[in-house]
């Protein structure tokens, strides 16, 4: 092969993922009326295909926080709301108090997303309170290691080394479960949220005419992560994008206005998004070539703002756009399923599935009947256990059912996904199908309704002799 064919294929192999990443303290706000700019929702490009959204201060009061635990938070839903009718799904989340962070994908994806874990670190009072700390969620996306931690880092222009030591400390932290490479050993690493950190040395009225005048470069190299980035070695591999934007804090609510309360604090870049390449840090360590796998993954920023139009809280939320290039290390689905025949809310109906060889299926393993736009994983209509539910099997594939009782009544559009209990996450999607309706249910509901709007008449005419 020579070498423009062989190019050509490496680069027919490679995928690029559009991932887009907010960080944003809320101040115990609830959610504003319209999100569309802020997940850039009214863009011309392709549509994301994930959405990493990190919140801060959420309302963690004693009532809130315990309602919070039995269901989702307002926010949680608020987003849901707004993503699942475009086809995303909240594919994981974690909550610390004040701390959330949420991550929906596009369906289509869901079967490359597989040891998916979470965790918190507290750093308020000395380890023993989450009101400050770092949520992490962490992957495989088609068979790289990808990490996110969004963290609330102390606050006041003093406490620049407690910041470095909790993040330091929440860097450090192991997952539970075994085979999980630490934080640094990730292929990718996201680090964003209220990281804190100030505009040290100038004055307040040089910080704000800086500002007006948009001479935001004047200002970076007091930045007290910038400072640390260049002294601290365990921050130099982390890399962010210019900060060409107003500081995000501190400010009057529903306004574009700095402080103008008593304290009148000093505006600065509290809110940041940073991440993190482990084969950039390998390449400048040694002077041999990358292998091919370790070259597989690639990060690219391609946009990186504040909204200044969100004033629910003192700050504003910032937003990074990130095209993930990487070569797919998992090509095929671990289940794949598909309904047999036409579907019909008047019958029993199959489900036919097959497994790769080695899948290490459970008896808890279940496939759910879930409408186009599902929000998470238990938001199912009903579902089949595997092996409970089984009508046949042979070497190339497995049939379920599922009873018509089940089956929603009025018809419309459904996937199926299969839900494994040993990898807890979805590891096989249908393509979207359509199920028939119960004519003799919906025929005896429009005889209902017809009979009623016959009485109507007789109705308004009572009522109107009064």
């Amino acid at each position: 092969m020579d070498s423009v064919q062989r190019s050509s294929v490496q680069r027919d192999s490679v995928r690029e993922l559009r991932l887009h990443l907010v960080t944003w303290n809320v101040g115990t706000a609830s959610p504003p009326p319209d999100v569309t700019s802020l997940l850039q929702l009214d863009s011309q490009s392709p549509a994301m295909d994930m959405y990493v959204i990190g919140l801060q201060e959420v309302n963690s009061r004693i009532t809130n926080f315990l309602s919070d635990l039995a269901f989702d938070d307002p926010w949680s839903i608020f987003f849901m709301s707004v993503l699942s009718p475009l086809g995303y799904i909240k594919l994981s989340s974690i909550r610390m108090q004040g701390l959330l962070l949420l991550i929906f994908v596009k369906h289509a994806h869901l079967p490359f997303i597989r040891d998916v874990h979470t965790h918190y670190t507290r750093t308020g009072l000395y380890g023993y309170w989450g009101n400050k700390g770092g949520v992490t969620v962490r992957m495989s996306l088609y068979g790289h290691t990808v990490c996110f931690i969004n963290c609330h880092l102390p606050a006041h222009m003093e406490n620049t080394e407690q910041r470095l030591d909790d993040f330091e400390k929440i860097l450090e932290m192991q997952f539970e479960e075994e085979n999980i490479p630490n934080t640094l050993d990730h292929d990718v690493l996201f680090w964003f949220g209220d990281l804190n950190f100030r505009i040290a040395d100038y004055g307040i009225h040089f910080v704000r005419e800086s500002i007006n005048n948009k001479r935001y470069n004047l200002l970076w190299e007091k930045d007290q992560l910038n400072m640390a980035k260049k002294k601290e070695a365990f921050l130099q591999d982390f890399i962010e994008g210019p900060l060409q934007f107003k500081p995000t804090y501190k400010f009057d609510l529903h306004s574009d206005v700095y402080d103008t309360s008593e304290k009148k604090r000093k505006p600065a870049w509290t809110d940041r998004i940073l991440w993190r390449v482990k084969n950039l840090c390998q390449r400048a360590s040694r002077e041999d070539d990358l292998s091919e796998e370790e070259q597989a993954i690639s990060v690219t920023l391609n946009n990186y703002i504040s909204h200044m139009s969100y004033g629910i809280s003192d700050h504003k939320p910032v937003t990074g756009t990130f095209g993930i290039e990487l070569k797919p290390l998992l090509s095929d689905p671990l289940v794949t399923l598909s309904p047999e025949g036409e579907w019909s809310a008047e019958h029993d109906v199959l489900i036919s599935y097959s497994a790769v060889p080695g899948f290490p299926s459970s008896a808890w393993d279940w496939i759910g009947l879930f409408k186009v736009t599902f929000k998470h994983a238990n938001d199912y209509i009903t579902y089949a256990w595997v092996e409970d539910d089984e009508v046949s099997s042979n070497e190339d594939s497995k049939q379920v059912y599922m009873s018509a009782a089940e089956i929603p009544d009025m018809g419309g559009e459904f996937l199926l996904c299969y839900y494994s209990n040993n990898l807890q996450s979805i590891v096989g999607i249908s393509q979207p199908f359509q199920i028939q309706p119960n004519r003799t249910v919906i025929g005896k509901d429009l005889a209902q309704e017809e009979n009623s709007w016959m009485q109507k008449p007789d109705n308004l005419e009572s009522h109107n002799e009064f």
